[in-house]
């Protein structure tokens, strides 16, 4: 029986545990990313293991979030960054170079080798045939310590993709055509795994797509195999030495099959407020546009701007449309200005935005009171766009610019325009005077902090009895922009957490703050899918601070559920779901925390006078941790 691509590149990598799905693993990290809204933290964590150098093979930061400058905050952590990137050999992206994901596929990704990135979009370059996996802060700077990164095992899902995409018909209805199959749950504790002809017909950005909106789903991960399509285009950047084929082997087995057959597949379109709420784009055709935005780590591509190119060409945006594009990179920025796409679309009326992700976090570009903004972006949660009432739907660059032009959400087949086929070109600008090298020593560099940076939080080790009131009860699928939003207001102070939990679950309670903090804390309760979405560490680092104990859930997300972890929140779930309903905001809670290793434990309800089963799915490295208050207590306990 022949191993599948996934196993064959975990097998590579493997330090510890059985490659069984639920198990524990720890495998090698080769390569790790961040960006500033979380790497900030991030490397302020690794500065506090005492470590001289990265001790991984790469590790590259970017500047791509925080680009909106109204104060000091963010130019201050832009310079700190750079310091600290030369003093612990990293690569330092500097603002203006792009989006870490796009520019990372570009110039660094590589076929085989496992990527750990502070983004939950890290699975972009899934698509070059390596597996990357988005982490939270913490997990990265240890990964940068050459500590190895534990999970559990996921589940490996085929999807089998037949035929060929459709004139009109993009990668990213792939996508959508997975979530709104799967949902947003679909991919919890799985990681997809793209197989079958249909494969052959994508070049490397198609993929890119694909498996940077995997994280919609939930998976760990997902990834193409590294064939032909992917020499191509590692030589069209002037990276052939890092091509290495990587397939699965004969026989290989899956635990789930997904088909697709992409003849049959048409424009899809995914409604407010979530990216599975998908439908085909001429079920709702003729809802009234006020914004159009093109770009974000998704859809920013040299292929996506030249296929917007092609359906503009000769046409205006309508004039109720406010039109904005995002080059994901510098180097696509200049393509489309040497070849007169640019002047095309600034011609069409469209309106040029900085090579980085803006909008897509709330940073700038925010649609009209309750506006309808079509975005070829990954999210569309309630507010992240920067505007409460608006109604964000996610699309292809094709019907994106079909809906610019009509002013109206339109099928991009519907237009009258002429399809043309974009391929990747023989060779792609080459220019990396935007990324800072770093020294061969870094000893004498000094790192430079601004005010806005604060002291790491801590906590200390578990107390026997945890107790304490219920501070929030929410639903299901609440997000971490629920509980840490982003935006041009809360993401400067992403390395202030005192600053920065003020703005805890701000969304649902703006009281929570305050209660949190004259209570000291307490509970959260919440239903399925509790905390999906981003990678952000805040959501789990700045409700610590604030002294959250605990969350109970029916389900966790994965990158949520290992933050909670890493900073000695304790997670648990019901063992009966309907249990839920027995705890309501307010209540009081007890837990004895002496034996957590046996499950199931007792959760008291001391205002309702019952017990609850509750259970969790932590390993014992995960127990030591909590108890411990946090990874960085107990790394540094294990260190003594």
């Amino acid at each position: 029986m022949g191993l599948n691509l996934t196993q064959k590149i975990l097998k590579e990598h493997l330090v510890s545990g059985e490659m069984i799905p639920g198990k524990e693993i720890a495998i090698k990290i080769d390569q790790t990313l961040t960006q500033d809204a979380t790497g900030t933290m991030a490397y302020l964590q690794f500065e506090a293991l005492g470590l001289d150098r990265v001790r991984t093979e790469l590790s590259v930061s970017y500047v791509d979030h925080n680009m909106l400058q109204t104060g000091f905050e963010n130019a201050d952590d832009h310079r700190y960054l750079q310091s600290v990137a030369a003093r612990y050999g990293i690569i330092f992206s500097r603002p203006g170079n792009g989006i870490c994901h796009q520019v990372h596929l570009e110039r660094f990704g590589k076929p085989g080798k496992i990527m750990l990135g502070s983004d939950s979009h890290t699975p972009t370059n899934g698509g070059l045939g390596m597996l990357a996996i988005g982490a939270g802060g913490l997990d990265v700077a240890l990964a940068m310590g050459g500590e190895p990164f534990h999970l559990s095992m996921p589940k490996v899902v085929l999807v089998k993709l037949t035929g060929k995409l459709q004139p009109f018909v993009s990668a990213k209805d792939i996508i959508l055509e997975l979530l709104r199959r799967l949902t947003v749950k679909g991919g919890v504790n799985r990681i997809f795994e793209y197989g079958g002809e249909g494969v052959q017909s994508l070049s490397v950005p198609e993929r890119s797509t694909i498996t940077n909106m995997g994280a919609e789903l939930g998976a760990t991960t997902s990834v193409f195999p590294s064939d032909e399509k992917t020499r191509q285009y590692l030589k069209a950047q002037g990276r052939e030495q890092d091509y290495r084929p990587f397939t699965a082997e004969e026989g290989a087995t899956y635990d789930e099959v997904v088909e697709i057959d992409l003849n049959t597949l048409e424009p899809l379109i995914a409604q407010p407020h979530s990216p599975d709420n998908v439908v085909k784009v001429r079920e709702i055709q003729g809802i009234p546009v006020s914004q159009v935005a093109i770009g974000s780590c998704t859809n920013s591509s040299y292929k996506d701007l030249m296929s917007i190119s092609s359906v503009m060409t000769g046409k205006m945006v309508h004039q109720n449309v406010s039109l904005g594009f995002s080059p994901g990179s510098r180097q696509t920025l200049e393509m489309i200005s040497q070849n007169g796409v640019l002047a095309n679309l600034i011609t069409s009326g469209a309106r040029l935005l900085e090579s980085a992700c803006g909008p897509c976090i709330g940073m700038g570009f925010a649609p009209p009171s309750g506006g309808v903004s079509v975005r070829t972006f990954n999210r569309n949660f309630e507010g992240r766009s920067g505007t409460k009432d608006a109604k964000v739907y996610l699309a292809s660059p094709e019907v994106a610019a079909a809906c610019a032009i009509t002013g109206v959400i339109t099928d991009p087949r519907d237009i009258g325009a002429t399809y043309q086929s974009v391929d990747i070109p023989e060779k792609y600008v080459l220019d990396d005077r935007m990324f800072v090298f770093p020294p061969a020593d870094g000893a004498k560099v000094e790192i430079v902090r601004g005010p806005n940076i604060k002291p790491l939080p801590t906590r200390d080790r578990i107390a026997a009895k945890v107790s304490g009131k219920v501070l929030l009860k929410v639903g299901d699928n609440i997000t971490t922009d629920h509980i840490m939003p982003a935006g041009a207001k809360v993401l400067p102070l992403r390395s202030n957490v005192p600053a920065i939990s003020q703005y805890v679950f701000e969304a649902i309670d703006p009281t929570f703050h305050k209660r949190a903090k004259e209570e000291g804390g307490g509970f959260i309760v919440g239903g399925t899918n509790y905390g999906q979405g981003s990678s952000r560490e805040h959501a789990a680092l700045a409700p610590m601070y604030l002294g959250v104990k605990g969350v109970i859930t029916k389900a966790f997300a994965r990158i949520h559920l290992a933050n909670l972890i890493n900073f000695g929140i304790l997670p648990l779930t019901f063992v009966n779901e309907g249990d839920y309903d027995k705890v309501d905001a307010n209540d009081s809670l007890e837990l004895d925390t002496t034996h957590l290793e046996s499950k199931p434990l007792t959760l008291r309800n001391v205002t309702k006078g019952i017990d609850i089963p509750v259970t969790h799915a932590l390993t014992a490295r995960d127990l030591e941790i909590v108890k411990a208050g946090g990874t960085l207590a107990y790394v540094k306990s294990r260190s003594k």
